[in-house]
Order: structure tokens, then sequence, then C-alpha cells
């Protein structure tokens, strides 16, 4: 036990552990995990019990892509709405892209200001990733210095000016400059070559969206990023991978040695291409929700490990941006509060577990961004924790969610997994979808 004095105790018959899952008291003290005890364990003198009977413990998800959009562009998202999202659906930390804000994230000065925005807002942890633009290599490094996690690149265009993608020269120079100091390039990879080749057919349909968003943008521009790590030995981060044929290029990159890894996002694991309305451009996104016969394999692909994580990709807009016509629809999902409970009524269907659930949504995320201190239910570590109760339902209502626009593509789904409470360094922040006041802290990377 440690020195410090314990303060709170949780107990339930079902905590998830890097071990397994098992009944379990939890002893924080400090904000800390001071220890995993058995069940029946005596509660020290002084300390709060909560006794949660079968309700899950998890260790509090992390969400290593979140869009917040502020400042510059709160009408759509903001720090305070994003993270009290977050609190609600069992996250306890995410890191904000670092466009889509007014400034983007691409210098120290504008780092400055994203962080002097979030610091009184935040209702969970919060870190943030730099940018990487055709012009401020010379920012890379120092922003890394200031902490950022990494940085993102678009390699076809993003959707909004002050953030242009890199062409296969300026990536190959900012991963030369990253890869000197040991940090990491998150991709969005598809190649612009094969967007500008698709039909773009305006309207409603759904099936003319997806054609204009083939597959082999997405594959060719993986295999493009996986032979730029492989020659410069930098370290990259495939975002929101939609396409399965880029599956065995990434498992094939691994086995050589390559340091790759890859993210997939709910909606692509839990909404198909033959389910979306004409016209319903909730369901819009880049690159964009796929067939059935796609989603088996991404399934397969996160069993085997050749899918790392599941981070939501929580990308909001006005209500009007998301108009009839797809191919003027502003693109993004909405799902921060819906990670969980999507996600698990998915992975309960196919046989997996919410062990599973925890190693793709908390332990593999906190790994990726460096937060030793974050993803696991273990001694020394953060007590940051949700509270499931998997069996119990419950109906998709746009207006209960917290983030700033109550658009979703799950309205009127019913889902599995109830979050019951949500805690941040041992203190309540969320209670039955209830956020509290914000407690939560700006993190920068850790080594």
């Amino acid at each position: 036990m440690s020195d410090v004095a314990v303060e709170l105790v949780l107990r339930s018959t079902r905590v998830i552990t890097p071990e397994g899952t098992r009944a379990a008291s939890v002893a924080v003290a400090a904000g800390k995990i001071a220890d995993v005890l058995p069940y029946e364990a005596e509660v020290p003198a002084g300390a709060r019990l909560v006794d949660l009977g079968e309700d899950v413990l998890l260790p509090g998800l992390v969400d290593t892509h979140v869009h917040v959009n502020d400042p510059g562009r709160t009408e759509w998202e903001g720090f305070w709405t994003a993270t009290r999202a977050a609190a609600a659906g069992g996250i306890t930390t995410i890191l904000d892209m670092p466009l889509n804000s007014l400034p983007p994230t691409t210098t120290t000065a504008h780092l400055a200001v994203k962080r002097d925005v979030a610091r009184e807002k935040a209702h969970v942890d919060v870190g943030f990733w730099g940018g990487a633009l055709p012009d401020n290599v010379k920012d890379l490094r120092p922003l890394h210095d200031a902490g950022v996690f990494g940085f993102k690149c678009f390699l076809s265009p993003s959707g909004v000016e002050e953030f242009p993608e890199l062409d296969q020269e300026q990536l190959a120079a900012s991963l030369a400059e990253i890869a000197g100091f040991g940090g990491l390039m998150i991709v969005h990879a598809e190649d612009p070559h094969h967007l500008d080749a698709a039909p773009v057919v305006p309207g409603p349909r759904y099936a003319d969206f997806l054609a204009s968003r083939p597959r082999d943008a997405e594959n060719t521009a993986i295999e493009n990023l996986i032979a730029q790590a492989r020659r410069l030995n930098a370290r990259v981060h495939v975002l929101h991978l939609s396409s399965s044929d880029a599956l065995p290029l990434l498992a094939a990159a691994k086995a050589e040695g390559v340091a790759v890894t890859v993210e997939s996002c709910p909606h692509y694991l839990t909404l198909t291409a033959e389910e979306v309305p004409d016209g319903a451009s909730e369901f819009k996104c880049c690159p964009p929700i796929r067939e059935a016969a796609n989603q088996d394999l991404l399934w397969q692909a996160l069993a085997d490990g050749t899918i790392d994580c599941i981070v939501s990709d929580h990308s909001p807009s006005t209500a009007d941006l998301k108009t009839s016509d797809f191919s003027t629809a502003w693109g993004g999902i909405s799902s921060l509060q819906l990670g969980l409970p999507a996600i698990w009524t998915e992975a309960r269907r196919r046989g997996h577990t919410l062990e599973d659930v925890v190693r793709w949504m908390s332990a593999a995320p906190a790994r990726l961004a460096g937060l030793t201190q974050k993803g696991a239910i273990e001694v020394g570590r953060d007590a940051d924790f949700a509270v499931l109760a998997p069996e119990e339902t419950f109906l998709v209502d746009p207006a209960e969610l917290h983030h700033r626009n109550q658009v979703t593509a799950y309205a009127g789904r019913t889902l599995h997994g109830v979050v019951k409470s949500t805690w941040l360094r041992g203190r309540q922040i969320a209670d039955h979808g209830t956020p509290s006041e914000p407690t939560g802290l700006l993190l920068e990377r850790q080594n």
C-alpha cells in the first residue's frame, strides 16, 4: 500500500485489470491507484467506500482523435462541450487535433492560444497534437519541445484552407525532421490523385459519395507512407482506417519491423454503407463508411492486432453544414459520448469481451500517445475509471448528448452498455450521464 493515506475505495465484482477481470477493491490515494486489493479487503480507516455491485469498473478511456475546433469555430464544438460529452461517455483523456480551430496548432504561439482556451473548460484531461504543413518544418521541433504528442498531416485536401496537405516531397521533409527527434507522425492517408480521378456526382445518393472516395485512395496513400517510414526509419500512425484492402500491406510492414500503428473508429466498425439512407449526411465522413463485408475484415484485423486501437474521430459541425447533398455536406461523425456503447454493442455480438474493448479503447491509445499514467487499472496509474452496466441498453436520443450540436448517425439506435459514472484521478466527473464541474488538466508529452 502507498504511504499516502487512502481516500477512496471502489469495489466491484468485475474489475478489468491487465491480468484479467476479477472481483476487487481498488484503493485510491492522492489521485493515483494505490492498490488493487481482494474484493473483501478491509477498507482503510478514513476512506470512503463506493460499492459498484456488478457494474464493471474499467480504466477510463483514452481518445486520441478528437476535433474540438476551439478557438475559432466554437459554434461547431468547444472544450466545454466536447469534454462534457467525453466525461459522460466514460472517456477521461482526449487529444485534440490541430485543425478546424483558428489558429491551427502549427506553431508554439498557436499552441499557447489553444492551451489558454482549454485550461478552464476541460472536464477531462486534454493533450494536443501539432500540425505538419508544407511550410512549417522549422516549427516541428519547437512544438515537440513544447509537449505536443506528435504531428498530424493530410495527404489530400483537409477541407479547411488554413491546413493544406503535404505532397510526397513535403511528407518526406517533415518525416525526416520528426524522425530526427524521435517524434510521431499521424496521417490522414488518402491519395489525392485517386480522389481527383474519382467521379463526383452532386446529390443525395450515398452510393455516389462512396464512389467518390475509392479504396484505392487509401491503399495507395498507405503504401507510400509505409515506404517513406521504412526509408527514413520514422514512426507513423495511420488515422481512421476504412479500407480493409490495406490490411495486408499494414500487417506485412509490421512484421518487417516498420514502425507503423493503425486506428479505426466506431463508425467504420458499427455502421455499414448498405444502411446509410440517401440524403443522411450525418453518416458522411472521409474516408467513408464502407460495406458490411469490409467491416468484417476490420474486426478480424482488430482481433489479430493489425489494427491497434479504436478512437472516435469526433468531427462535429453545425447542423446547417450537414445538408442532404453528400458532395458538399461537411464530412465528420459526432460520436464522442457514444463510442464505448457503440463498440461494445457490436463487439459482444461478434463474441469479443470487455477486456478486448478496454485494450482497443484505453490501453492501446494510451500507449500510442506515451501516456504511461493512463490506460489501465494498475498500481501507480492515475485513478481514472469508467463504470459500465454492460447488460443494460438505452435508446440514443440526440437531445441527451453533450456535444454542442446534437447531430449523430446513431440517433434512434438501441445500444448496449450504460455508463453509470466516470472518475478522473479519483474524483467523480460524471454521474449517470451528467458531468460535474471541470477538473481536467492539460497534458504534455512525457518523453
